[in-house]
């Protein structure tokens, strides 16, 4: 079910659905999915960063050379 807030209605409605929203997920999942999940993309998150730093390293290196 997806809300759309208007610009007038408060921000704690917001936060109500936002709730709501993390509770059906942890109860459509199993806490060790969710954990296996988040883990995985906390890996591939710092891969991404890994290789951004190493590719501007080698740039900046290339550059003063």
């Amino acid at each position: 079910m997806k809300r759309v807030f208007r610009k007038s209605e408060p921000q704690q409605q917001l936060f109500e659905s936002a709730k709501e929203s993390l509770a059906v997920l942890g109860r459509g999942l199993r806490n060790g999915k969710v954990v296996k999940a988040g883990l995985i993309a906390g890996g591939v998150a710092a891969l991404t960063a890994g290789s951004a730093g190493i590719s501007a390293l080698r740039r900046r290196l290339e550059g003063d050379a």
